[in-house]
Order: C-alpha cells, then sequence, then structure tokens
C-alpha cells in the first residue's frame, strides 16, 4: 500500500474529498482522504481496521484564492462612514498634488479639516471600505489608516499589480490603464494585502531601493497567492517619476 501514489493520482483539489475501497482491509467505500488547506487526510471507517493519517501538500494560487473568498463579498460588509470633517478643498492640498503631479479629482482626493491631511479613500468594488490620510504638516503619523479595513489603498485598472510604498507612489503606477499600484505604507503585508493580491496573475515589488530585505520577504510571502512574481529594483521611489525606473517597469511588465 502506498498512500503517496494515491494522492499523487488522485490530485485533489482544496476542499475535496473521496470515498473510495480501502487500499489495506480492501473493503469497499470505508476509506475516504480529503484535501483541507493543503493538508491531506486519510482514515479507513472500519472497525479492526488502522489506517489513517495525513501529510502536507503545496496548496495552487487558485486554491488559495478560493479559500479565501473574494474581496468583492468582504466590500459588503466594510462599508466606511466618511467624517464630517472630511471635505473636498483641492485648494488646501493643491500645492501637495502639483508636487506629484497627480489629479485630486481623478483620484477622490479629500482635505482633513481637523488633521491638516490629504485624504486617499481606500474604494473597492465600487465602495468607500476605508481612508488613508497623509499629513501635510509635522503630524504624526505621517501616513495614518482611518477606518479598520485591511484592504489595501489601489489606484488603476490594468491587469498587473505593482507593490509601492504609498499612496502616491500608487497613484502614479496606476495612472495610464496599464498596472494598478497597489501600496503597502508600512513594514509587513496584511492579510487584506494578500486577499487583494490573489485576484492577479501578476504582481511586480517595486519598492524603495533600501527595502531589500522587505522585497524579497514580500516576494517569499506572495507566491502563495500570486501565480507570477517579479521584482523591479529601484533607482528611487516611482514618485519621483525616475525615467529610468519606469522604462524598466514597462521591460519587467511585458516579459
Amino acid at each position: 500500500m502506498n498512500i503517496q501514489n494515491i494522492i499523487d493520482d488522485l490530485a485533489l483539489v482544496n476542499g475535496q474529498t473521496k470515498r473510495m475501497t480501502c487500499p489495506s482491509c480492501n473493503t469497499k467505500n470505508t476509506f475516504t482522504i480529503t484535501n483541507n488547506m493543503g493538508k491531506i487526510i486519510w482514515n479507513c471507517y472500519k472497525a479492526g481496521c488502522s489506517v489513517s493519517g495525513g501529510t502536507r501538500t503545496q496548496l495552487t494560487a487558485d486554491d488559495i484564492r478560493k479559500s479565501l473568498g473574494s474581496v468583492a463579498e468582504e466590500t459588503h460588509v466594510s462599508t466606511f462612514s466618511k467624517p464630517e470633517w472630511f471635505v473636498r478643498d483641492d485648494a488646501k492640498i493643491r500645492d501637495f498634488c502639483d508636487q506629484w503631479e497627480i489629479d485630486p479629482q481623478d483620484l477622490g482626493l479629500l482635505y482633513d479639516v481637523k488633521e491638516h491631511r490629504v485624504v486617499f479613500p481606500v474604494v473597492h468594488s465600487g465602495v468607500t471600505v476605508d481612508a488613508t490620510g497623509r499629513s501635510l504638516g509635522k503630524r504624526i503619523p505621517k501616513w495614518k489608516r482611518y477606518g479598520k479595513s485591511d484592504l489595501p489603498y489601489a489606484s488603476g485598472r490594468g491587469k498587473t499589480a505593482v507593490v509601492v510604498e504609498d499612496c502616491v507612489s500608487a497613484a502614479i503606477v496606476g495612472d495610464g490603464g496599464v498596472y494598478v499600484g497597489v501600496a503597502v505604507l508600512g513594514t509587513s503585508l496584511s492579510s487584506g494585502h494578500k486577499r487583494y493580491l490573489s485576484q492577479f496573475s501578476t504582481a511586480i515589488i517595486a519598492l524603495d531601493p533600501d527595502a531589500l530585505p522587505k522585497t524579497l520577504q514580500f516576494a517569499r510571502e506572495l507566491r502563495q497567492y500570486v501565480d507570477t512574481i517579479k521584482i523591479l529594483y529601484l533607482r528611487d521611489d516611482l514618485k519621483y517619476r525616475n525615467p529610468t525606473d519606469f522604462e524598466n517597469l514597462t521591460t519587467l511588465g511585458d516579459t
């Protein structure tokens, strides 16, 4: 009896169970084998047969996507109520937007009157689930998350995700319809980042030049969720629009 051969032959996907003749006692339909999030569990239910066990196998990216559920489903329960001190005031945020050459109207940016911040709404499936504010003065922290959703700020309508440091870089990368810029705003990927990124077949990690350890860690983590992971080694943060960096991004995206 070789359980591993049976596992290989069945090729069970996540959540699938097969009932069959026990390979040890040969009793019909007493042996079950199940794939539970990559753990293969088998057992014979006939009294006197001691066959049982388990092993771990590699989940495919598609298995993980299915187990996590869709971002669209989550947005129905993760709505965000905009505070009354969030207002549309392009004049207050004009200098910031001009500095980075981003359009406040195209991005739906708001102004936080209480804390003097430019506010980037976090929108998924047409629903505002949160907001991220960037200080326009010396207020700490520089970037602030207002709500409780762990879904990332993302901008753009492309087919390839580009993981970047902040919302400004995400907005710049997402402009043009080729890429979706996804902001990290921290030292680690949240479960929300992974859920969101799992819908893409390709993700490019494009973090600050001095963030190589973080870049490599993100690449290791995301390989379980995204089929193809690429790393873009930058000369500067993408929000500075270094021509060489954007040429390399285009080349990497095309390969």
